[in-house]
């Protein structure tokens, strides 16, 4: 069973680059959220590819997974995939738009931790804990006040 998982928040006054900057900005994610561990990010080409390692606290555990990242900034936009860990599939996007007043952030994520005989008990667990890992990182990010929306956050099968 996947689980999927959209965020936006808008950032009046904010300048889609700057945004964007801080968002690109992984290594810094552990300052952000207690739920971050450790990312270790590795440059892998000049073209926006990147590969990073992550460490997350879930539940009494920790998750800890590598993805390729691939970063646009002149789209303002970053797509990443796992590619080894604990999830059994984890792939996603940031993307930074434009807004008359400022800048709207929105994360995408859709992932299965792969466990078909606990996952009506889990997925919902994990999709939360995703929903609030994400959130304390924009929050983080942008400012305590900033107000983020839950698009969608729900198991998917």
């Amino acid at each position: 069973m996947e689980c999927s998982v959209v965020l936006d928040a808008r950032l009046p006054g904010r300048r889609p680059d700057d945004a964007f900057a801080l968002v690109a900005d992984f290594e810094r994610y552990p300052e952000l959220t207690d739920n971050v561990r450790n990312v270790t990010v590795r440059h892998s080409s000049s073209d926006g590819l990147l590969d990073s390692t992550w460490e997350v606290t879930f539940r009494r555990g920790i998750l800890i997974w590598s993805e390729r990242d691939h970063l646009d900034p002149a789209a303002r936009v970053i797509e990443f995939t796992q590619t080894k860990g604990d999830f059994a599939k984890f792939t996603g996007t940031w993307r930074i738009d434009e807004t008359p007043d400022g800048s709207l952030v929105t994360f995408t994520s859709r992932f299965d931790l792969g466990i078909a005989s606990l996952a009506s008990l889990v997925d919902p667990v994990a999709c939360a804990a995703m929903r609030d890992g994400i959130t304390d990182i924009l929050k983080g990010l942008f400012g305590k006040d900033t107000e983020v929306r839950e698009i969608e956050a729900a198991p998917i099968g």
